[in-house]
């Protein structure tokens, strides 16, 4: 009888620990989420700041390429530090490289999503390249973080 209870408490044990563990695992996916949300927003005002101010010396794609890298690099530092956890220079090189793959996928979509629209329409007004601009961003915003994730390898 006692085997049986031993093993009965330790299995219960073990399912309590596992139950914290998921509970730790999701409370961090959540803060890593809200922080990567604050550094998205802070990083995304900074981009139409930047695309708005460079539009008419650069053009639209030159104003889209120019604000995009600039804001990509201080994204990638600040994700890599606040969201991610990451302080020091340890792979900060492959962690970078992480942050100009998602760059280069959000300078595609966005690149394209421009040349759509100046090919639909001759002349938009900047709100709608801005408009148009936003939800190419939400759609590369999302691969950012997978892209992060998994460069970062974090839980």
């Amino acid at each position: 009888r006692r085997s049986r209870c031993a093993v009965s408490v330790s299995m219960a044990s073990a399912m309590k620990a596992s139950t914290v563990w998921q509970r730790i695992r999701r409370l961090t996916i959540a803060r890593q989420l809200g922080s990567f949300g604050v550094v998205g927003v802070v990083s995304t005002i900074a981009y139409y700041v930047l695309y708005v101010a460079l539009r008419e010396p650069m053009g639209a794609q030159g104003a889209n390429l120019a604000s995009l890298l600039i804001t990509a690099i201080g994204n990638t530092a600040a994700n890599r530090r606040f969201t991610f956890g990451v302080r020091g220079s340890k792979d900060a090189l492959k962690h970078h490289v992480g942050g100009l793959f998602a760059f280069a996928m959000a300078l595609g979509l966005s690149a394209g999503a421009l040349g759509a629209l100046h090919t639909w329409w001759t002349l938009p007004s900047r709100w709608v390249e801005v408009a148009l601009l936003i939800v190419a961003n939400v759609a590369s915003t999302v691969l950012r973080f997978v892209i992060l994730k998994v460069m970062l390898r974090k839980p």
